[in-house]
């Protein structure tokens, strides 16, 4: 009698073995079903947004750049290009001193947003108008 219990739980044994893979499996897949479930309805636009409603964001264009709004007394970009135009090949703590800006660090981002438009070229440590 011990021999066949011996043997009776050997093959329960193995077939919880052989099981296990199939069982994960589909609890893998019930998880990935419950995932997908809501995603056939149309999704909220946030709290308190009716569904019709538009965002105040614009699409971007597809070229990865965004489209900076222009102020009416000309932007620091503007400033900037014009006095790289007059001084070629000058520094971000130079331009910050031409220009009164005592936090210079700003301009850094500045010049790359110039740089990005194409509008100057760093040369070493200097800019120059493109």
């Amino acid at each position: 009698m011990a021999d066949f219990l011996t043997e009776k739980r050997q093959e329960i044994d193995n077939r919880l073995k052989e099981l296990r893979p199939l069982y994960e499996e589909y609890q893998t897949l019930e998880k990935a079903k419950e995932a997908l479930a809501g995603m056939d309805q149309p999704r909220r636009r946030g709290p308190g947004r009716p569904p019709g409603s538009t965002s105040r964001r614009r699409a971007s264009s597809g070229n990865g750049r965004r489209r900076r709004r222009r102020r009416a007394g000309g932007t620091r970009g503007e400033q900037a290009l014009k006095v790289v135009r007059q001084n070629p090949g000058i520094t971000v703590s130079q331009l910050g001193d031409k220009l009164g800006i005592a936090q210079k660090n700003y301009l850094y981002r500045v010049m790359a947003n110039l740089q990005d438009d194409g509008a100057v070229r760093k040369e070493g440590k200097g800019f120059h108008a493109a």
